[in-house]
């Protein structure tokens, strides 16, 4: 017999708050975390800039980045 689709182990899944919340964090970590990389390497290979510039960057993207997080939950508070 086929099941319903959102029914069973993987639709009541996708129905828990924590997991869900947990879910679209990780994946905005995983983006946003691969792009802070990306600046940070440049920051740090560049001849103009200090090395302190790129530990300073990546300080103040933990802040900015639960800044957005929190306005992503605010816009859209029905995903979590």
């Amino acid at each position: 017999m086929a099941q319903e689709v959102g029914t069973g182990e993987k639709g009541s899944l996708f129905q828990n708050k924590i997991f869900r919340s947990f879910l679209i964090f990780s994946i905005f970590r995983a983006i946003y975390g691969a792009g802070i990389l990306v600046i940070t390497y440049f920051l740090a290979t560049s001849d103009d800039s200090p090395l302190w510039i790129s530990g300073l960057f990546l300080i103040s993207s933990m802040v900015i980045s639960r800044i957005i997080f929190r306005w992503i939950k605010r816009k859209w508070p029905d995903l979590f």
